[in-house]
């Protein structure tokens, strides 16, 4: 009972790491959308331009075909309404160029309020779980063998806190230069309880 309890703090430790981790993650992600949506809607007021255009350039050059057809008119009077009708075209463009930069700034602007956070986050928390997941499966390997308890031993002695070591026994060294085995077992528990391993 007492191995789980000494264990349980460090697999806590862990577990609420990469919690914290992935909650941050998360949040960053659910920051750049909703930044996302909100640059989006500076788009609006392109929308509205670009119909508005269309419908007008629609409009004059519908008007435009008409007086064409009345009989006698002439071209000269159809002329200006297609060239308002060009000119409505150009609004249009205009309210969809709008809407082209707007999208990509919000693209922009969200995948850097996401990717910068989160590569510090990751960047940092990563080596370290990566390094801990080597440690810990070298030492699981270790501990099913006699010579490797050892070295877990031997590791613990090098390692471990003074204080953690007295608790083991106040001559702890002499003991494991002897080769005690209830030593050697110890530290080689407290090296492994401090890897979250049992």
């Amino acid at each position: 009972m007492k191995l789980y309890a000494d264990r349980a703090p460090v697999a806590f430790r862990q577990f609420l790491t990469d919690a914290l981790v992935v909650v941050w993650v998360y949040a960053w992600i659910r920051l750049g959308m909703s930044l996302f949506d909100l640059i989006q809607k500076l788009a609006v007021p392109g929308q509205k331009l670009e119909g508005a255009g269309n419908g007008l350039a629609s409009n004059l050059n519908s008007a435009g075909d008409k007086i064409d057809k009345v009989p006698g008119v002439g071209d000269s009077i159809a002329t200006p309404f297609r060239n308002a009708a060009n000119a409505a075209t150009s609004l249009a463009n205009a309210g969809k160029d709008q809407q082209e930069i707007v999208n990509d700034l919000a693209w922009i602007l969200s995948v850097v309020v996401v990717v910068v956070p989160v590569l510090l986050v990751v960047g940092v928390w990563l080596p370290l779980r990566v390094r801990w997941a080597r440690r810990a499966a070298s030492a699981a390997r270790l501990r099913t063998v006699t010579a490797g308890r050892d070295l877990l031993a031997l590791r613990a002695l090098a390692t471990q806190p003074l204080k953690r070591l007295i608790k083991v026994d106040p001559e702890v060294a002499a003991r494991w230069r002897r080769g005690d085995p209830e030593t050697v077992e110890a530290l080689a528990q407290l090296e492994l309880r401090s890897l979250g391993l049992r």
